[in-house]
């Protein structure tokens, strides 16, 4: 190979030295040309872009709450008094029933397939109330008829009673979709029913079963958790005579299915139930 001179002025290179090192940078492992000065292979590459930082809220900024369309809650309080008023011309639980499947005020109506009147005896002492029936009630049309019912028939059986010696009932007569909750005012439309519902059968003993039952005929929000096992006073001012029946809450057989270990707060409140019912002088009937 020939060699490169160092002085400081140095001669051209011939055309043999500069094959010799090309042949040097072949061997060295060089396979591509570059220029005389380095080239930037991220100079035209883009920065990623950064994400936009959202503007501070200014203290004076509220978060903005839909609110329903004045024509919407004129609708519902409409539908409410219409509810009301259909319940108090009811003298009988046939009439009660009729008015009721003749109400159009409430939209879950048209999304059942049934409405969920009662079931049970209705001389009897005792008045349960559910919720609201869910997919089996809306098929059958008669209220605990799925899973949580047979559990809430194997409960009854425990302390002797049967759906011959109760009368079963609910808060919420046809299904909401997909076993959804109720609307508030999907609610206050059928409260009136239930009430006229419980006026009409008089009892002894009134059992709210769940959470919805117990807050709509109590009148308050405690949950179902609180509430459960206390007994309390529903004041009854319809019917044949004003009273007040005593009213006990107990979890739904669904939240039971959902939550096994709260079985023990049931049984407690099944033997409230049973000595209440002792207390009373009551003996289930046919």
């Amino acid at each position: 190979m020939s060699t490169i001179s160092t002085s400081n002025t140095p001669d051209a290179p011939s055309d043999a030295d500069l094959a010799d090192l090309l042949r040097w940078f072949v061997q060295a492992g060089a396979d591509e040309a570059i220029g005389d000065e380095a080239i930037d292979r991220l100079a035209h590459v883009e920065p990623p872009k950064a994400a936009p930082v959202p503007a501070p809220a200014k203290p004076s900024q509220r978060p903005v709450v839909p609110q329903a369309a004045p024509a919407a809650l004129a609708d519902d309080k409409a539908a409410i008094e219409d509810a009301r008023a259909a319940a108090a011309a009811a003298q009988t639980l046939e009439a009660l029933r009729d008015a009721m499947a003749a109400f159009t005020g409430c939209p879950l109506k048209t999304t059942a397939k049934n409405l969920v009147f009662a079931d049970g005896n209705p001389n009897a002492k005792i008045m349960l109330v559910g919720e609201a029936p869910g997919r089996d009630e809306d098929i059958a049309g008669l209220p605990f008829v799925g899973r949580s019912g047979q559990l809430l028939d194997r409960m009854l059986a425990a302390i002797g009673l049967t759906r011959e010696t109760v009368y079963i009932a609910n808060v919420l007569p046809w299904r909401p979709p997909g076993n959804r909750t109720p609307t508030p005012a999907e609610t206050a439309m059928c409260l009136p029913f239930i009430q006229r519902h419980i006026e009409l059968i008089a009892p002894d003993i009134l059992v709210c079963i769940g959470g919805v039952s117990a807050k709509e005929l109590f009148g308050t929000t405690t949950g179902i958790t609180r509430l459960r096992g206390q007994w309390r006073d529903y004041e009854m001012n319809g019917g044949d005579t004003a009273k007040n029946v005593p009213a006990i809450a107990m979890l739904h057989p669904a939240y039971l299915l959902r939550q096994p270990a709260q079985k023990r707060n049931a049984w407690q409140d099944l033997l409230s139930l049973k000595a209440k019912m002792a207390e009373l002088g009551i003996t289930p009937r046919v």
